[in-house]
């Protein structure tokens, strides 16, 4: 990890980065069914999903979002604090096997009148699949400190 101030200023509105890549296992849906509580048959009863559309285990929607988030996770910026995600959309099924990245670019700034010092930064998340397909985009707004 890296460390780097970047203040609310410093933001550009349309610069971005994509991370590297992340296969999805069986154990990530088992791991995640455990942590979240959530045993629907969709994601693991393999015989119940072959009469489904896709005829396979999808992966839990919360499950690709936290692993596409945590793909980003790659600088620390002391003067910046996640403010929460919104417009969070499950666009296409992940499945075990399939290779995941993220993708952030920064779609918007405002100044936060009610926080004098702090500007909100939005950054729109994209996790694709290996073929480009997207499978999930989310809008992860900052409250970033100003400088001085």
């Amino acid at each position: 990890m890296l460390e780097q101030v970047k203040y609310y200023e410093d933001y550009e509105i349309g610069e971005g980065r994509e991370t590297v890549g992340r296969t999805i296992t069986e154990t990530d849906f088992v791991v995640h069914a455990g942590h979240s509580g959530d045993f629907f048959p969709h994601h693991l009863d393999a015989e119940f999903c072959k009469t489904l559309s896709f005829g396979q285990r999808i992966a839990h929607g919360t499950m690709v979002f936290t692993i596409g988030v945590g793909l980003t996770a790659t600088i620390i910026n002391p003067v910046a604090f996640s403010y929460g995600y919104d417009r969070l959309r499950f666009v296409a099924p992940v499945f075990i096997g399939d290779t995941i990245k993220s993708r952030v670019e920064i779609t918007a700034k405002e100044e936060m009148p009610k926080r004098p010092g702090f500007g909100r930064v939005t950054e729109r998340l994209t996790v694709t699949k290996q073929g480009g397909e997207t499978a999930l985009v989310a809008d992860h707004i900052y409250m970033v400190e100003m400088r001085g």
